[in-house]
């Protein structure tokens, strides 16, 4: 970048040599004049009123003007010579929270650059300083003709200057503030902020000069032999009938735009059901799951039957339980007896086909059966 003005920064007692350089540029299209009847190029020129001749630049300087008319001449070398310390240093003159700045007063802004080697020790000692204390420096310094005041930050790791205007040359707003006879209403300002929130952040770095870029499509078109690019429909807007239905309005608008967008918040809407459909929401949650596709009721409705046989099944079981186990305890006791009578003529058989070894034992066998047989003819006597 090109040096507008060299100088030295005055932190207290310390120097700082530096080179003043624009820190924004403009991208705006500009335009020449020229003669309607055949295009010619009108151009400015500057003539001396007395001779009524073009002079060169070269040959014109500054004057003053009085309220008489007379003009003082004032040369660079007068304004260079003036007894200021801000002629070539920008003077800090205090640090200060950067919310003090009114964005009113903030001008062109500049970058400072370190002027040579020697430079770049206090110069990064004032940016550091800057960073640490989080405040900006109130300086004052002269350029083009008059003195200003100016802002230092920090921007990146370069000291950055704005330039301020004078307190008195900000406008008083009296004359610009509505009258006071009006009242805002809490839900006007509920919907303003349910907007305000609907349209959220945004990235300055993705916003564009959208009427630059026309002017380069009408510019491109004409130099084609195109027609000009068609005129968007204008929006209606600019008149304020019902300002509740136009911040509804708003808001819906941006809701939609935002989901549009891929960013919304997600936030689902609910809408209150019916009181004449709450038996059918019941119903549907205990429909039965479909199978192949279709809702299989008639099996819903037999497998409720059999669950209803069941229950009833089960209590009956539950009143015939103590019958029943009477009944097993009998049986299982005429079970256990005819078991053994069973065994006990199994034994006398294969006693009798034994060796004589076995006889011995084929006779006390018999003998314990003997008194066995006599009681369960003597109870069935008794049960007869």
């Amino acid at each position: 970048m090109r040096s507008i003005w060299n100088g030295a920064i005055s932190f207290g007692l310390v120097s700082i040599p530096i080179k003043l350089m624009n820190a924004t540029e403009s991208h705006s299209i500009s335009f020449r004049q020229i003669h309607l009847d055949d295009g010619g190029r009108i151009r400015y020129r500057k003539v001396c009123e007395l001779e009524d001749t073009e002079v060169e630049t070269s040959e014109i300087g500054k004057a003053y003007e009085e309220a008489d008319g007379t003009l003082i001449p004032i040369t660079d070398e007068d304004l260079a010579a003036l007894p200021l310390p801000t002629a070539r240093t920008i003077e800090i003159v205090a640090f200060v929270p950067a919310d003090r700045i009114d964005p009113l007063q903030m001008d062109t802004a500049y970058y400072l650059s370190a002027n040579g080697v020697p430079a770049t020790k206090p110069y990064v000692l004032l940016r550091e300083a800057l960073k640490r204390s989080q405040k900006v420096a109130v300086a004052k310094f002269a350029l083009r003709g008059r003195e200003r005041l100016g802002m230092l930050r920090v921007v990146d790791d370069v000291i950055a200057m704005h330039g301020l205007l004078w307190p008195d040359e900000i406008r008083a707003t009296d004359d610009v503030a509505p009258d006071d006879g009006v009242t805002v209403r809490e839900k006007e300002l509920d919907l303003a902020d349910a907007l305000m929130d609907t349209l959220g952040g945004v990235d300055l770095d993705t916003l564009h000069d959208d009427y630059r870029e026309a002017v380069e499509e009408l510019i491109t078109a004409k130099a084609e032999g195109h027609e000009a690019p068609a005129v968007p429909e204008e929006k209606d807007g600019g008149k304020v009938l019902d300002l509740m239905a136009a911040l509804e309005k708003s808001v819906s608008a941006a809701k939609q735009s935002r989901g549009a967008d891929g960013e919304g918040d997600g936030d689902a809407e609910v809408h209150p059901l019916p009181a004449g459909r709450s038996g059918s929401r019941r119903s549907a949650r205990t429909a039965p799951k479909e199978v192949g596709g279709k809702k299989s009721t008639s099996t819903a409705k037999k497998t409720t039957a059999k669950k209803t046989a069941a229950k009833a099944t089960a209590k009956t079981a539950t009143k015939r339980t103590p019958a029943r186990k009477a009944t097993a305890k009998s049986t299982s006791k005429s079970t256990t007896k005819t078991a053994a009578k069973t065994s006990a003529g199994s034994s006398a058989k294969s006693s009798a086909s034994s060796t004589g070894s076995r006889t011995a034992a084929k006779k006390t066998a018999a003998a314990k059966k003997t008194p066995a047989k006599k009681t369960t003819a003597a109870r069935r006597k008794a049960s007869a």
